[in-house]
């Protein structure tokens, strides 16, 4: 698990918005309603939830220091 600071990565990002499975979820409207991923994936889901409280995106810290 990781804790403080996300290390960025641009391929990363890059892979996550042009996968394939993210296509066909999207474009076949088999997406499901928000607050429910503890349904389709309650481990994942769980993992997920502890990993956006104990860490955080340089991004979005940049984002808050310049408004």
């Amino acid at each position: 698990m990781k804790f403080g600071m996300r290390t960025p990565s641009i391929k990363k990002r890059i892979k996550a918005r042009t996968s394939i499975k993210r296509q066909i979820i999207h474009r076949g409207n088999l997406k499901m309603p928000r607050g429910y991923g503890f349904l389709r994936d309650p481990k994942k889901a769980m993992y997920n939830k502890v990993y956006n409280k104990t860490s955080f995106d340089i991004f979005k810290l940049i984002k808050k220091l310049t408004k």
